[in-house]
């Protein structure tokens, strides 16, 4: 009786059994098996096994989730201070950020005309520490009050108030 599985030798069934048994014919299981134990890369000692610091970790487990803009965008507005300065903070506050274009509220009409004459600055630094965030312009507005005006677009005229009749 021969092995069929040997493509190369014709051994008895009972020879190739005692040496696979015994270790010296390892089966393609235990190959692959070898094998994958060589190359695991949780070997102690070998290159890459260095232990990492948990800001590392932290860093490569943002960048491989894609994180990276939103946390920028999110420390945009941590330190509005800094990038703003301190008087400038004092009176205005970051309120939204949609298609590069970071929003901010201003305490008076008068500190957002202000701060858009103060726009290139202020978007330079921005774009100077956080150049992962992806602004591309800074709008300013005034103070909140209510408006007629819904949505994006609206049309031109009165509004509502032409028909109070």
């Amino acid at each position: 009786m021969t092995v069929g599985s040997d493509a190369a030798s014709s051994v008895p069934e009972t020879v190739a059994t005692y040496l696979r048994l015994r270790g010296l014919a390892p089966t393609a299981r235990v190959a692959r098996r070898r094998r994958r134990r060589m190359d695991d890369e949780n070997q102690p000692f070998t290159a890459g096994r260095d232990p990492k610091g948990v800001a590392d970790v932290l860093t490569d487990l943002t960048r491989d989730a894609g994180w990276d803009a939103q946390l920028a965008r999110e420390d945009v507005v941590r330190t509005w201070n800094e990038v703003a300065g301190a008087e400038t903070a004092r009176h205005t506050r970051p309120v939204g950020f949609v298609d590069g274009i970071l929003t901010v509220q201003a305490d008076s009409t008068a500190w957002a005309r202000q701060l858009q004459l103060m726009r290139s600055q202020i978007l330079t630094e921005i774009i100077r520490r956080f150049p992962e965030a992806g602004v591309e312009n800074v709008r300013f507005i005034g103070p909140d009050v209510p408006s007629w005006k819904w949505g994006p677009r609206a049309v031109p005229g009165r509004g509502p108030r032409d028909t109070y009749g």
